[in-house]
């Protein structure tokens, strides 16, 4: 199997990537990391430039045409090549690329999807002692129907104190070029997705995308607010021999048998 790593995970937080590795090892897989993956095009689709982004579909499609299964800690970029890939290609009167498109496409999966519809499993062994809330990101949600599987997942987490966050399933106001091109909007909605953060007194607000978290992030930093973001490959990359650490922390020791 395959991992695409996205442009926020690959540029913001590696560690993500890192620890979705981590999680599909301990499963026993055998994970490939394509170096010649770049860019799913989702940005330049939603700004206006099908070219540019037909580019990276054709790319994308050579990158992964042999891999058995690919996972991505990101439904954002799985709504976009599930829903967009293969509308660039027929635009562009391509059949051939939309047909390799669309076989990609079937075979690429959200994180929380990969582990509860094809691994069929819920419990990954992860530790993670922390008081832990969900936000639940819109394209996962809305568009790729995940549902309940991170809830699940989290649910069986060893230590963990999850609690329910007020909207969960309304949007934090990032949203790709949505936050840039309607910025009092979009710190509108971030501002009640803080509140509805605060109430719930978590010390950890998690999600599957790290686009939402980096924009969660920057406004609890700004709030000096007392809870972090933490991407769901994190919290299930974490175990009692190898347990989550603040990035910048000294990595804890491993414990003893």
């Amino acid at each position: 199997m395959a991992l695409f790593v996205t442009c926020l995970v690959d540029g913001l937080v590696p560690r993500v990537g890192a620890a979705t590795v981590a999680v599909l090892e301990r499963l026993g897989l055998d994970v490939a990391v394509p170096r010649r993956q770049t860019c799913c095009g989702q940005l330049h689709v939603n700004s206006g430039y099908p070219d540019q982004a037909l580019a990276l579909v054709r790319n994308h499609v050579a990158a992964f045409a042999d891999a058995e299964a690919i996972v991505v800690a990101s439904g954002s970029c799985v709504a976009a090549i599930r829903h967009q890939h293969v509308e660039l290609a027929r635009a562009a009167g391509d059949e051939g690329l939309a047909a390799a498109a669309a076989a990609v496409a079937a075979r690429t999966y959200e994180l929380s999807e990969f582990l509860v519809d094809v691994c069929g499993v819920l419990d990954v062994g992860a530790w993670f002692p922390h008081r832990v809330t969900l936000h639940q990101a819109c394209h996962a949600l809305r568009l790729l129907r995940t549902g309940d599987r991170a809830r699940r997942l989290l649910d069986r987490v060893e230590g963990i104190e999850l609690v329910d966050l007020p909207d969960a399933d309304s949007c934090c106001g990032f949203g790709g070029t949505f936050a840039l091109k309607n910025a009092s909007v979009s710190a509108a909605m971030l501002a009640d997705k803080l509140r509805a953060v605060d109430a719930t007194g978590a010390t950890v607000v998690t999600a599957g995308d790290a686009s939402c978290l980096t924009h969660l992030g920057g406004g609890l930093s700004r709030a000096a607010a007392g809870a972090r973001t933490v991407h769901l490959a994190e919290i299930l990359a974490a175990t009692r021999d190898r347990p989550w650490a603040p990035p910048g922390a000294p990595p804890h020791p491993r414990r003893r048998p």
